[in-house]
């Protein structure tokens, strides 16, 4: 009798193990299919959102969110923490499709578009990169897969990854940020999202690395997710959101001046 229960306990642990795996893939099956067009007839790269509704487990993130980050603009997109910054700019590359409202590129609808045809248009850097078990060079290629060793290292270069590839056996692992902004610079698309792009690097590092963020953001639609507001003094707009909704919108110099939840958070940052 003893060795026959013992059996069977042992199999229930196997049998709720395999109920957890059973319950993920029911909600993979679930997940409906992002299906579209295999051609993006946008006119320009202009990126709008419109009465923008999304919730993340039916918990509300974004609720009725409207701005338009326009091409050759860096559009910054600030707020407190949970206030939707980052669901904003993963929306616009179409990771998820929103609840109700429209995000367009050019015109056209996103939700429309095939998702690999629709992301040869973007260049991202998030901060929670992934990097692959392969070398950095091939790493960086993923930014794109038909670039020569030479525009591969031109990239690596431009994003300061040259001074701790030399220190790493065989040129693999890597700093994650960097081999990202590499990634980005050599896919050079017509849209640029960053998420704190510099924001794990030391102050001489991040220097270089504006430098050459300038020249791939240059004539493109840059979204900027900021954290420390000193990263985004320059932008072209403000888009200020605060528990899902767009509080103020407008330059550094008019939010400033208006005493909002902008100027507020610059003050705090500054210790004021």
């Amino acid at each position: 009798i003893y060795d026959p229960f013992t059996s069977c306990f042992m199999l229930m642990a196997e049998v709720f193990s395999a109920l957890v795996s059973v319950k993920r893939m029911k909600q993979i099956d679930a997940t409906p299919e992002q299906t579209g067009t295999n051609v993006c007839n946008n006119k320009g790269y202009d990126i709008e959102f419109k009465n923008v509704v999304f919730s993340y487990n039916e918990e509300p993130v974004l609720k009725g969110v409207s701005f338009v980050a326009k091409q050759g603009e860096v559009t910054a997109l600030v707020g407190p923490s949970g206030s939707g910054k980052s669901t904003a700019s993963k929306l616009a590359a179409r990771f998820w499709d929103a609840d109700s409202g429209t995000i367009t590129l050019g015109g056209v609808d996103v939700k429309t578009v095939e998702p690999e045809t629709l992301f040869k248009n973007y260049a991202i850097v998030f901060q929670d990169v992934m990097l692959f078990d392969e070398t950095v060079m091939e790493n960086i290629r993923l930014g794109r897969g038909d670039a020569t060793d030479e525009e591969v290292m031109a990239a690596a270069r431009a994003a300061q990854c040259e001074e701790f590839i030399q220190r790493l056996p065989q040129g693999s692992g890597g700093e994650r940020q960097r081999i990202s902004i590499a990634r980005a610079l050599l896919k050079n698309a017509p849209i640029v999202l960053l998420d704190e792009a510099t924001a794990s690097m030391d102050a001489e590092s991040e220097t270089l690395i504006q430098d050459a963020l300038s020249v791939l953001l240059k004539n493109k639609t840059v979204m900027v997710i900021a954290h420390r507001m000193r990263t985004v003094a320059n932008a072209d707009k403000i888009v200020v959101l605060d528990d899902g909704k767009v509080s103020e919108m407008g330059t550094p110099a008019e939010l400033m001046k208006k005493g909002g939840l902008y100027a507020h958070l610059v003050e705090l940052q500054q210790g004021k």
